[in-house]
């Protein structure tokens, strides 16, 4: 029994809805993929703040008519395609994606969305090369330190200097008299 014009509906609505917080959307062929498969690359993407949505191409098709931030999306859409929606860590949803596809190497990725941009398998493997907030967070901390630490340094070094040079003095004074 195929779904009601009413089913179709509520799932176009349910993507739209899904679309609207979200930073990326990249497109996979998950053909071949078991239900204990596509079950792991959820628990996945979950931990990163991301979803997988498996529905058929002309319903996105219809999500995403019409919407100039999610319209390039509809270049990928051919075969059997899994939409990855990702809302907060986009590096990281991506890096998830690509430990999954090196464990089963049975999904292609197509490519993805972002601010209304087609990206391309490269653009999008890029994106997961890019360092987590935590990590941007850590590297400015330090910088910061490495900083206030040398400034501390350079505090110290002068009243330890200048006193080191009235010794020296005061020792050519002795030694003269």
């Amino acid at each position: 029994m195929g779904r009601t014009l009413e089913d179709k509906k509520a799932i176009v609505a349910d993507l739209k809805e899904a679309l609207t917080d979200v930073q990326l959307t990249f497109v996979i062929d998950y053909k071949g993929l078991s239900v204990a498969e596509l079950t792991d690359l959820r628990n996945r993407l979950r931990e990163k703040g991301g979803s997988c949505k498996i529905t058929k191409n002309t319903l996105m098709h219809l999500a995403v008519d019409g919407d100039e931030n999610w319209q390039p999306m509809q270049a990928f859409l051919k075969d059997s395609s899994a939409f990855l929606l990702v809302k907060e860590d986009v590096g990281g949803a991506v890096k998830a994606y690509k430990e999954f596809q090196k464990a089963t190497k049975k999904t292609e990725l197509r490519g993805g969305v972002m601010e209304g941009r087609a990206l391309s398998k490269e653009q999008v493997e890029a994106l997961g090369d890019l360092p987590s907030k935590e990590q941007l967070y850590a590297q400015i901390a330090g910088a910061i330190n490495a900083l206030a630490t040398k400034v501390a340094v350079g505090i110290k070094e002068v009243p330890s200097s200048l006193a080191r040079g009235i010794k020296a003095v005061s020792e050519q004074g002795s030694d003269a008299a």
